[in-house]
């Protein structure tokens, strides 16, 4: 579990392709720093675990799954990438929750500047457009943002410039491609609303509930 504050700037240093699978080589310090072999990184908002490590870079493997979810596999020697170790009990969760499952790839179409902030379009399948609200929160290549405004396609995020300085998304250019993970808690609202009752009968979670319940 994460909370899409990146702690560092990381550099891949390799990845090694398999037929169906990769192993990522990431070079990085402040997430190292108290690592252990098994630990969960989020790389670019995906939940990997350290297979190896040192003080300056760490290996990761990759399954075939995680390649066609995400835009690991297409990363190359060099790139910049988002770290973020895994929350701990105790910690502030200054932005929100994060599981490190990417939902899908969006692609960055459009950028502006609106005076000190970059107002940021993304084109999302509909399996992230299905989570998206406004004031709502998105996981952008691990980045926690609130969602500006929507369309039936696409979305806005604004970026302050220590967000666009920290991570990835300062270095983007129009055409790039982001890791997109919708908000856990819209998942389970879904889920909830189509459960059936124990009798057969229809979940009587609905829109009109929770908005009659303060929760919309």
């Amino acid at each position: 579990m994460f909370t899409g504050i990146v702690e560092e700037l990381g550099t891949l240093k390799g990845i090694r392709r398999g037929a169906a699978s990769a192993r990522l080589t990431v070079g990085a310090e402040k997430v190292l720093e108290d690592a252990r072999v098994g630990d969960s990184i989020a790389v670019n908002g995906v939940c990997l675990t350290v297979v190896h490590f040192t003080p300056q870079e760490f290996t990761a493997d990759v399954m075939a799954e995680t390649l066609s979810k995400s835009n690991l596999g297409l990363l190359n020697t060099g790139e910049r990438v988002n770290l973020e170790r895994a929350l701990r009990l105790g910690d502030r969760l200054g932005g929100h929750i994060v599981s490190g499952h990417i939902d899908g790839v969006g692609t960055i179409t459009r950028l502006e500047k609106h005076d000190i902030a970059t107002l940021v379009t993304i084109r999302a399948p509909r399996e992230v457009m299905r989570y998206i609200i406004k004031k709502g929160s998105v996981a952008i290549d691990g980045i926690s943002l609130t969602v500006v405004d929507f369309q039936a396609d696409s979305f806005q995020v604004s970026l302050i410039p220590h967000t666009a300085h920290a991570t990835t998304l300062g270095l983007k250019k129009a055409g790039a491609t982001v890791n997109l993970e919708g908000d856990v808690i819209g998942k389970y609202i879904e889920r909830l609303a189509a459960f059936p009752q124990n009798n057969g009968g229809e979940s009587k979670i609905s829109l009109s509930f929770l908005a009659e319940h303060g929760f919309i």
